[in-house]
């Protein structure tokens, strides 16, 4: 049994079968509608249910909460139709012209830039080329079928291997095998490109771009991105880690702060080591954005990392710095740890 969906903004229909996601009806029929994670962890595919009736699986309390619940919100991702729906949520152009495919991968080469951080490159098949939009990522599919995703950190134009930065979760299966057993020339197969955090390039706003940890990965490819596109909206880069190691392609973005003009580059760390002799801006990475920009409503932001960090920054900068809702887009790096905790 199917079921009419129905965007209430565009006035778009869609089908969903009986236990299928709405999200994944919507996208397979052509419909872009904003994701992430896709299983209930990052909220970022959340919407209004104005009319109907659905089932919420299980997802974050973080992504979800109880009292937005009952404000009549839900997580299209993990959520199914027990009646024609009438939704309201924003549309995503250009992720729908983008093909996602299942292809398998050789391992080029296997770089560690950290104690903790692999710059991992991808070799596809001579006759295979990736089409992807600066800022998405893949899904490796392992062995038992579980997946686990990377942004991409090479822009699309870029012609040599794709390029992922893993940090290593220790228990994680798939890092402890990057970080242990993975050697170059091994197969891997992944699914993509997936996901709707990308550059909205028909805009002429100044851009905050935010990133903690291994966030910087995508942000990385969309400022690879703007720059082969010849895009010179100013930008200006905070990325956050513990210590300085964390940080671990600063001289990329300390490189762009020379040469990109309208570049701007703040690293933020919040647990500096005394060893790290460290002379620069400490703290929470997002509380450095307010410190700079209080009034951030001429502005757009990409968030990138840590859930905790791309919650707290979405909460701040639209409740209390005037940052409009709909100029907040974000990855959240969620785990299989937080996946774990849904309810």
């Amino acid at each position: 049994m199917a079921f009419n969906v129905t965007i209430r903004q565009s006035g778009k229909q869609f089908q969903v079968e009986a236990d299928e996601p709405v999200l994944t009806a919507a996208l397979r029929q052509g419909i872009g509608l904003p994701y992430g994670c896709k299983n209930g962890a990052c909220g970022s595919c959340k919407g209004q249910l104005v009319n109907g009736s659905i089932e919420q699986r299980s997802h974050s309390s973080s992504a979800l909460s109880n009292d937005e619940k009952t404000r009549g919100m839900a997580l299209f991702c993990c959520a199914t139709a027990q009646s024609d729906l009438e939704i309201d949520i924003r549309e995503i152009a250009g992720v729908g012209d983008m093909q996602v495919k299942k292809l398998p991968c050789r391992v080029n080469a296997l770089e560690r830039v950290a104690h903790d951080v692999i710059v991992l490159k991808l070799q596809l098949p001579a006759n295979e080329r990736l089409q992807y939009l600066a800022g998405q990522y893949i899904e490796f599919i392992l062995k038992d079928g579980t997946r686990r995703s990377y942004s991409m950190a090479s822009a699309p134009h870029h012609e040599g291997p794709l390029e992922l930065h893993i940090r290593h979760m220790p228990g994680g299966v798939f890092t402890d095998h990057v970080f242990g057993a993975m050697k170059e020339r091994d197969i891997l197969r992944f699914e993509g490109p997936l996901g709707t955090f990308f550059l909205r390039e028909d805009a002429d706003k100044p851009i905050v771009l935010l990133a903690s940890g291994t966030g910087f990965a995508p942000i990385k490819a969309i400022i690879e991105h703007a720059r082969f596109k010849n895009i010179t909206r100013p930008m200006t880069l905070y990325w956050g880690g513990r210590r300085r190691g964390d940080l671990y392609l600063a001289s990329l973005a300390e490189q762009w702060a020379r040469e990109v003009p309208g570049f701007k580059f703040v690293p933020v760390l919040s647990e500096p080591d005394p060893a790290d002799n460290w002379q620069g801006r400490t703290g929470f990475v997002h509380r450095a954005v307010i410190e700079d920009l209080p009034d951030l409503s001429g502005y757009q932001v990409y968030a990138c990392g840590a859930p905790v960090m791309v919650e707290a920054a979405q909460r701040d900068f639209t409740a209390h710095h005037g940052l409009p809702a709909n100029e907040f887009y974000a990855d959240s790096f969620t785990s299989a740890a937080d996946l774990a905790n849904a309810v």
